[in-house]
């Protein structure tokens, strides 16, 4: 291992929850579950891959919250009920025999749902189509359907649904929560002008459409406890939104980062398309540098486009704690490995998610 990689390889811990080193898998949705949103033996399998290759966290794909509105895509795992959460302990211990922590990442997609045994309508924070086509590798087509504006029944019981879930998590095992609030989901909605322009205490201003993620933060906060690590995942562009910026730029990023330190979140997880380039037109600092400043006690992890450690490194100087890894991840499942050893590492093929982003076979034999 060269000495400027060492830095990926020292110890650090989230919220007294230890960390063998600096390098995390992101949440990736790979569509692997079975029908009725159980884990399989075939995601223990591909989850194992990323602790026996050396990662020190992994985080689950969004694990869906409720049996109404939360699924967004079939065959996407949940952990609506005592059913579903035991169905990931073998998942869980998979990940622990090697020594690595697993957090669970949870899901409401609401308005973008493309997918759900449960309901053929959907909901968002108002009565506006989203924008983009549905995923087509994610077994969707066409337009996303017109949502009904939520009721404030709705909006209560997606928050329990968070609560419950993340109480069901740490019953099957899982070291950490992470509340999905990125990627155009439904926390991600009420965070974003267009889609929110509700009047009420839900919407509003920046800071009054923080109100929906504090409101699940402190909702699952109080159910699990404050020894247990709850972050929240973060992002401007969207996946039916590829490139969308918050309209009030730094200002935006202050009322938000600013009320995720505000609330005692255990990290933040900032995800962008590439997560060191400047996070707005005409700006120089990246949205990781924007969380530092605006949220300077919180740990951060960064995901994004990072595929070797020379930029891992760079993404940590702008002030993340972890790098988080996708798409070099799926291509390198032992990258930390790799990276000790002075290997090289793969290239990813985007093959590996089409025609659906399922997990295929030639992936657990790597």
């Amino acid at each position: 291992m060269s000495a400027n990689t060492d830095s990926l390889f020292t110890a650090t811990d989230i919220n007294g929850v230890s960390l063998r080193n600096r390098l995390a898998v992101a949440p990736m949705t790979r569509v692997s579950a079975d029908e009725d949103g159980t884990a399989t033996e075939t995601m223990a399998r591909y989850y194992e891959r990323f602790a026996r290759g050396g990662f020190g966290l992994v985080v689950t794909e969004g694990i869906y919250t409720d049996k109404a509105f939360a699924q967004g895509y079939f065959h996407q795992p949940g952990i609506t009920d005592e059913g579903q959460a035991q169905a990931w302990r073998p998942v869980v211990d998979a990940v622990h025999r090697h020594g690595t922590r697993f957090f669970a990442q949870l899901m409401h997609a609401g308005a973008i749902s493309q997918g759900n045994r449960s309901r053929d309508a959907t909901v968002g924070p108002s009565a506006v189509q989203p924008k983009g086509q549905q995923m087509e590798f994610y077994r969707g087509k066409g337009a996303y359907p017109m949502p009904a504006a939520m009721t404030e029944e709705q909006i209560a019981d997606a928050v329990e649904g968070f609560a419950a879930s993340a109480a069901r998590a740490l019953s099957a095992g899982f070291d950490g929560i992470e509340i999905h609030g990125a990627n155009g989901y439904l926390i991600d909605q009420f965070l974003t002008d267009y889609a929110n322009r509700r009047d009420d205490r839900w919407g509003g201003d920046t800071r009054r459409r923080t109100t929906l993620v504090r409101s699940v933060f402190e909702a699952v906060r109080a159910r699990v406890g404050a020894a247990v690590p709850v972050g929240v995942r973060i992002s401007q562009g969207k996946v039916n939104d590829f490139t969308h910026k918050w309209a009030g730029g730094d200002q935006d990023a202050e009322a938000i980062f600013g009320t995720l330190a505000e609330a005692g979140a255990s990290y933040i997880h900032v995800t962008e398309h590439k997560v060191w380039e400047p996070a707005f037109d005409g700006g120089r600092d990246s949205l990781v540098a924007l969380a530092r400043r605006y949220a300077p006690h919180v740990p951060l992890i960064a995901n994004g486009g990072v595929q070797d450690a020379a930029r891992a490194q760079e993404v940590m100087a702008a002030g993340a704690d972890i790098v988080a890894l996708g798409k070099a991840a799926l291509a390198n499942p032992d990258f930390p490995n790799r990276i000790r050893a002075e290997q090289e590492v793969s290239a990813f093929d985007p093959a590996i998610l089409g025609p659906i982003a399922n997990i295929k076979p030639s992936e657990l034999t790597a």
